[in-house]
């Protein structure tokens, strides 16, 4: 009888367990069903190493997913996770130990009447302490928001990657941008400085005026706080990627302009917002509303009897050198029920508490999807854009040449004031500085792509 009924205990700790959780349902996307232009399916990227084309960037990229400490904190969060979950799910199993003891009095003369009398007891047993039968499901539900929870910090540490790889690579390109811009402003400062050397001559034999000599000395002054100022943002730059990469940023001198190294990756013009469902963060909200979800099954198994057992087997005798001899085998077993009757209504607040829990993580997970449907439909209509504005630039740069030529040769001439010849200089200025900001925009683009589509770590949501 007494092995029987050790035996049917994990029988019936596993015909025990049901669920009061409500039954999930995923919320429906509150956005539209298409994004951009008509959905034509889904995007799965490619390998960011595949994405990111520029070899620096891609060194770079590799460098910051080893040194960098957010995503240090991030990857640590998962063990965290999965510890805790470890422990909620060894739960809902007997904690089985085989332990051994000894226990000796004395019971003094005043007592027994005559000798004092001493006993000893030795024993040595197999058993399980207060194991929780879980009949209403409370402790697997708790272990379903523990498992949901640590699902939910992977996606986190997921995001954290997928946002440090896009930021790795626009950090790289404002470098390379403020670089080149400054780069160009000290050229601009050298020619400049040459053409007014130039007009002061000319003011020295007569051919120009003080008016002339002044505004090409100004424009250098101009050009040379610009270069300044740009070289400034460089180096902050360069911190910024520096603190992404998590060590000290070497860049080989770019072999090309930005404006030669726009990306050939595109995202198609459509979209369906399903898309949404694989990103980073919309899953960890997902996971989160499913913890929540798992967490009123037990505050409901809360209002129900808790049964926990305790029983042990094995040997006792009064000699040590006997523990293990005939007629020595002893059993305890001690079932326990709980029935909460006045509790003062803390378990129909906890009750309360899971279910108010519940409506805001179904909130915080539409507005995370509304706020991923927003940054898909962003790069989109910035893909097209930035191009054509990269495109206008080019034009008007050449325009700008054009223009400066004209006006360097008519001057030359003696028809228009040296003032022509500044304004078209100070304008082809700014437009070269402008279509190298354009040029990084538009790679931004790239990076902005990569992380509102949830990286290159496409996987189902459901897990086993």
């Amino acid at each position: 009888m007494r092995h029987k009924t050790f035996a049917v205990l994990p029988i019936v700790a596993l015909l025990a367990a049901c669920s009061m959780a409500p039954t999930y349902q995923r919320p429906a996307l509150p956005v539209p069903a298409g994004i951009g232009a008509e959905a034509t399916g889904s995007a799965t990227l490619p390998a960011w190493q595949e994405w990111f084309a520029d070899p620096a960037l891609k060194d770079l990229i590799a460098a910051a997913l080893e040194n960098n400490r957010d995503l240090a904190v991030a990857t640590a969060r998962i063990e965290e996770a999965r510890a805790l979950y470890g422990i909620t799910r060894a739960d809902r199993l007997p904690t089985v130990g085989i332990g051994g003891g000894m226990q000796a009095a004395r019971t003094p003369e005043a007592i027994t009447g005559g000798d004092a009398a001493t006993s000893r007891r030795y024993d040595a047993n197999i058993g399980i302490t207060s194991f929780e039968l879980d009949f209403w499901g409370r402790v697997k539900s708790l272990s379903d928001a523990a498992r949901a929870q640590y699902f939910a910090t992977e996606e986190a540490q997921r995001a954290v990657r997928v946002t440090l790889i896009g930021d790795v690579a626009n950090a790289y390109w404002n470098l390379r941008a403020f670089e080149e811009r400054a780069d160009y402003a000290k050229k601009t400062v050298d020619s400049l400085s040459a053409s007014a050397r130039v007009v002061n001559r000319r003011l020295e034999t007569g051919l120009s005026n003080r008016l002339d000599a002044l505004q090409a000395d100004a424009l250098v002054a101009e050009s040379r706080a610009s270069q300044a100022n740009l070289e400034r943002q460089a180096r902050n730059a360069r911190h910024a990627l520096q603190v992404l990469v998590g060590k000290e940023v070497v860049i080989p001198p770019a072999a090309t302009a930005l404006t030669s190294t726009l990306p050939n990756t595109r995202v198609p013009d459509g979209l369906s917002s399903d898309v949404l469902l694989a990103r980073p963060d919309v899953r960890q909200a997902e996971y989160a509303l499913q913890a929540t979800n798992a967490n009123i099954g037990a505050a409901r198994a809360a209002f129900f009897p808790t049964i926990t057992l305790t029983g042990s087997a094995g040997s006792a005798s009064a000699e040590l050198s006997d523990l293990f001899g005939g007629g020595t085998r002893a059993w305890s077993f001690a079932p326990q029920i709980t029935l909460p009757i006045f509790d003062f209504g803390r378990n129909q607040a906890n009750l309360d508490l899971a279910e108010a829990r519940k409506v805001i993580a179904v909130a915080q997970y539409e507005k995370t999807v509304q706020v991923a449907f927003q940054e898909v439909a962003d790069v989109l209509s910035d893909q097209a854009g930035q191009q054509a504005y990269v495109e206008a630039l080019e034009a008007a740069v050449m325009k700008q040449r054009d223009r400066l030529k004209v006006a360097q040769a008519r001057y030359d001439a003696g028809l228009v004031g040296y003032l022509d010849v500044l304004d078209a200089q100070r304008a082809l200025y700014l437009s070269e500085q402008n279509l190298i900001d354009a040029a990084r925009a538009r790679l931004a683009v790239t990076a902005e792509a990569y992380k509102a589509l949830g990286g290159d770590a496409q996987q189902p949501l459901d897990r086993s």
